[in-house]
This record gives C-alpha cells, sequence and structure tokens, in this order.
C-alpha cells in the first residue's frame, strides 16, 4: 500500500522548491508519479475612469508577469525532476479561482495524495477558504507542509488527532501509507464525551485496535479536564512528542458554503510546526 500518483500544488517560484522536495521524498519512498500543478491567474481588468474602460495594455502587463511566474515554477519543478529522476509530469492552467480551478479539482480526483505549501503568513482567510472548498469538491487527502519545514525528513512519529467523527476516520485510513511505516504512532483524543459505545476514557481504543491488526505500532493517549483549548492541547502534543506528521480531519462549519474552517483546525493551519495531513 502506497501513495502511487501525488499531485503537488506549485503556488510561486519561493514555494515550489520546498513543496517538490517534499514531493520528490514521498515518491522516492512509495514509488510514486508526480504531476506538478500550476494555476496561472487571469489577470484582473483594471478600468480607466470615467468611462471605465478597460486598460489593454495594463492588462497585457499583469498577464505577462503572472505567465513568467508560471515559466519560473515549471523550469524549478522540471530542473527538480531531471536531477532526481522520479517519474513527474507537468500541467498548468490559466485560471481566475486558485484551487478552485474545475481542471485543478480533476486531476487532484485521480490522485492519492495532494501536497501544498502552507504559506509564509499562514493560511490567510482566502486561501483556507479556496483549500476548503478544494477539500470539499476534490474529495482527496491534502498534506500541508508548514513553511518552517525546509527540507523533508523521514515521518517517523505521527499524532491522530482523534474525536471519532467521519472527517477524523476518514483521515487516519487516508494516512495508513504514512501510519504502516512509521515508528510510532499516537491516537491523541482531547475531552472526550461518554458514548453509548465507550466511555470518554476509552475513546480512540476501537481505532487503535484496528490501526494495530494493520501491524501499526499504535498508543493511545488522552488528555482529559485540563482547561485547554482542544487545539492547544494538539499543538502542546506535538512539541512534546516531536511530532512529524500530524493527521486531523478538516473540520468545517456546518453552512459549508461560507468556507469557514472549523476552530481547531483554523489554530493549527496557523500555526503549522509539523506535516499535516488532512481530509473532509
Amino acid at each position: 500500500m502506497g501513495y502511487r500518483t501525488l499531485l503537488a500544488i506549485l503556488d510561486t517560484p519561493k514555494t515550489t522548491q520546498q513543496v517538490t522536495d517534499f514531493a520528490v521524498a514521498i515518491a522516492n519512498q512509495f514509488q510514486s508519479h508526480v504531476i506538478g500543478a500550476h494555476a496561472e491567474a487571469v489577470a484582473m481588468v483594471p478600468l480607466v475612469a470615467p468611462m471605465e474602460i478597460p486598460d489593454p495594455a495594463t492588462v497585457q502587463a499583469l498577464q505577462d508577469m503572472a505567465h513568467q511566474e508560471t515559466e519560473s515554477v515549471e523550469r524549478i519543478f522540471r530542473d527538480i525532476g531531471r536531477r532526481e529522476g522520479f517519474s513527474h509530469e507537468w500541467r498548468s492552467f490559466v485560471t481566475s479561482s486558485g484551487f478552485n480551478s474545475a481542471a485543478l479539482i480533476d486531476s487532484a480526483r485521480s490522485a492519492d495524495l495532494v501536497i501544498a505549501a502552507q504559506g509564509e503568513a499562514g493560511m490567510l482567510s482566502e486561501t483556507r477558504s479556496e483549500l476548503e472548498s478544494f477539500l470539499f469538491e476534490s474529495g482527496r487527502p491534502v498534506l500541508l507542509i508548514p513553511h518552517i519545514l525546509k527540507a523533508p525528513k523521514p515521518i517517523r512519529r505521527v499524532l491522530v488527532a482523534w474525536n471519532g467523527s467521519r472527517e477524523a476516520a476518514r483521515a487516519t485510513f487516508d494516512a495508513l501509507p504514512f501510519l504502516m511505516v512509521a515508528e510510532e504512532v499516537e491516537i491523541f483524543t482531547v475531552d472526550a464525551s461518554d458514548s453509548s459505545t465507550q466511555t470518554g476514557s476509552m475513546a480512540g481504543a476501537e481505532i487503535a485496535a484496528s490501526l494495530a491488526r494493520h501491524g501499526i505500532k499504535v498508543t493511545v493517549t488522552a488528555s482529559e479536564k485540563t482547561g485547554l483549548a482542544p487545539a492547544i492541547a494538539i499543538e502542546n502534543r506535538l512539541s512534546d512528542s516531536s511530532i512529524d506528521l500530524l493527521v486531523m480531519g478538516a473540520y468545517g462549519n456546518k453552512r459549508w458554503w461560507e468556507m469557514l474552517f472549523g476552530g481547531v483546525t483554523r489554530t493549527l493551519l496557523d500555526s503549522m510546526t509539523a506535516l499535516t495531513l488532512l481530509s473532509r
């Protein structure tokens, strides 16, 4: 079992090196094919007062700049591909919808795993909204790389943020290839409530048993009645346990068309310290 097709979202020249390096590391581990994908922005149309006539020269200059960025991103990706010798291909799309490009979503639906960068200043609201929509529409897990991680390293310690939800279950099994090669996997619950099938103190035991049947070395840890918000409890655990990969569901507002991440997901995306695999 492994990730045979990776879709690397190559946004800017600054993040392309980072994302491609991580994609190469995963490709070498699982013998994957890597698709490098870039969405070239359609230039906004500036208007000239008083008649609000589009300025063709300015529009063309902006589009030329966007295309130059596309060429730079492609050059970086292809250079790494030739140097590292992994199976790869390049795709670029001209779009005004960013992550939500229909062509990009179609590409994602045929991939095992999507890889993208967090970005220098965390996930800004507009980008985060695009990402949530992308998760809804693509149906594929997304591996986000925090900007503080400049070079890939082996994924030895994994933390699964577990609350028994559909999203958490989806993320856990989407991460199975990583879990199966990790040295340690921890199921982490925060202030779990009693249910009809188990007490809060036993939350995570059943999913741990399921993972153990795959030969995964797994432990269960519960954070109970600490007074900490779930996001803070998870952040502390990431730091205390030197976690390489966080696995969690992407929790959204029930009115999903508002495209807002839930509080826990939003906080963790803004202060990422480890690779984070999100599914919903």
